[in-house]
């Protein structure tokens, strides 16, 4: 019996039943190329770079490990992160951020926030808490700003009361413009560097007249930025003091970046929703363009070939990975918990797809891939690697899930 088909009504016989009972995951498929995909690509004349580039060798995980719902009534969750002492903070589309108990059982909802503009893909977003939390409480959000007749990607800063019932003194620190009346493609995680700058992603707001932005560099669409706690650009950056180029930008060419981490060796990484097919997987490097809007491995929605169906460009880099058909990746992270074969493993929640999508590197390219909790058939819009060991993921349908070793 798959466990997403076991029912019991009362919310904590459920967790305790699932705690101590053994979790039957479903097998997982295989294609005919050993792959984890079984379904025919988009553009089956489009081939890869390099070998490897996509539809890699399926793995498949060895070590017991158990699956907990701890919650199911989130709202609408976005992003998620650990606090000091193991709690969550939960990012709500509709607008505000809900600190969770380690269990999963205690919600508070924290108000103070500015208004959202949260129709289609906007909202509330990312979090990311300051380096120095512990001493000065402040965190980072990301949200879709309502300006004039349209809306920007923001970012803004503030402080949590200690009781976490409210945020004060919110600062918006950088604005992604141009403001767009879209409810698409607003990109939006968050990631600090070890020397307290913040890597902010944005999308390129879907429609073909802003399409064009992510290639140009006097804008802020379609970009991977780095910037100071103030907003400012960071010291360092490759475009700093160039003409034609914003000195925030830390790389473009970028379509819909729902996912960004840094991996254990301080490398940045997104992960980016393509059209049909060429989602991608790219390592982020200083002053590179990734080619959306010129070259992917996608095709438009409605079948067209994009750029006359170009996949290689020179100027822009190629991604490490790709997917045809695509998983629709959101919320990444590395593994860094209990389970030892996953260490390292890029993690990524997929909304499309239906699954949290595992990826195993070795020098920067991708070795494997396995689709975990396909059974549950849940949305997964973000994953993280959490403070206690285990895995954790959001899902569009409200739930918090809890992945650990048995």
């Amino acid at each position: 019996m798959k466990f997403n088909k076991f029912y019991i009504t009362a919310f904590s016989l459920f967790l305790i039943f699932s705690s101590c009972k053994e979790n039957k995951i479903s097998a997982q498929q295989v294609g005919k190329d050993g792959s984890v995909e079984t379904e025919q690509p988009n553009s089956p004349e489009y081939k890869p770079a390099f070998a490897g580039q996509t539809r890699i060798k399926a793995v498949k995980t060895t070590t017991p490990y158990q699956v907990e719902v701890l919650n199911k009534d989130l709202g609408k969750p976005w992003g998620i992160v650990n606090l000091p002492d193991g709690r969550f903070l939960i990012t709500d589309k509709r607008g505000h951020m809900n600190a969770v108990s380690l269990d999963g059982k205690q919600i508070m909802k924290i108000e103070g926030f500015p208004k959202v503009d949260s129709k289609g893909q906007g909202g509330m977003l990312d979090v990311a808490l300051d380096p120095d939390f512990k001493s000065n409480n402040i965190i980072y959000f990301s949200f879709s700003e309502p300006f004039e007749n349209g809306n920007h990607t923001a970012v803004a800063k503030g402080a949590l009361s200690q009781d976490l019932k409210n945020i004060s003194d919110v600062k918006v620190i950088f604005r992604a413009t141009p403001t767009y009346d879209g409810d698409k493609h607003y990109g939006s995680r968050l990631a600090f560097d070890k020397e307290g700058n913040l890597f902010v992603s944005t999308g390129e707001r879907s429609d073909k007249q802003t399409r064009v932005y992510a290639q140009k560099t006097d804008n802020y669409l379609g970009k991977i930025l780095k910037i100071t706690k103030d907003g400012k650009p960071a010291p360092g950056n490759p475009f700093v003091g160039k003409t034609g180029f914003k000195p925030e930008i830390y790389a473009y060419g970028i379509r819909n970046p729902q996912g960004m981490a840094i991996d254990p060796n301080g490398s940045l990484w997104d992960v980016e929703m393509g059209p049909r097919g060429g989602d991608e997987i790219n390592l982020i490097q200083p002053g590179k363009n990734y080619g959306w809007g010129d070259v992917t491995y996608g095709i438009e929605y409605s079948g067209q070939k994009i750029n006359n169906g170009t996949t290689q460009k020179a100027g822009t880099e190629q991604p490490v990975y790709y997917w045809d058909p695509v998983i629709s990746p959101s919320g990444v992270d590395f593994y860094t918990g209990n389970i030892a074969e996953w260490k390292g493993n890029l993690m990524i929640g997929c909304l499309s797809g239906e699954h949290i999508n595992r990826i195993v590197m070795k020098d920067n390219k991708v070795v494997g891939e396995e689709r975990l909790l396909e059974d549950q058939k849940e949305r997964f819009r973000d994953v993280l690697s959490g403070s206690d060991g285990n895995l954790y993921a959001v899902t569009d349908s409200g739930k918090l899930y809890k992945i650990s070793k048995k």
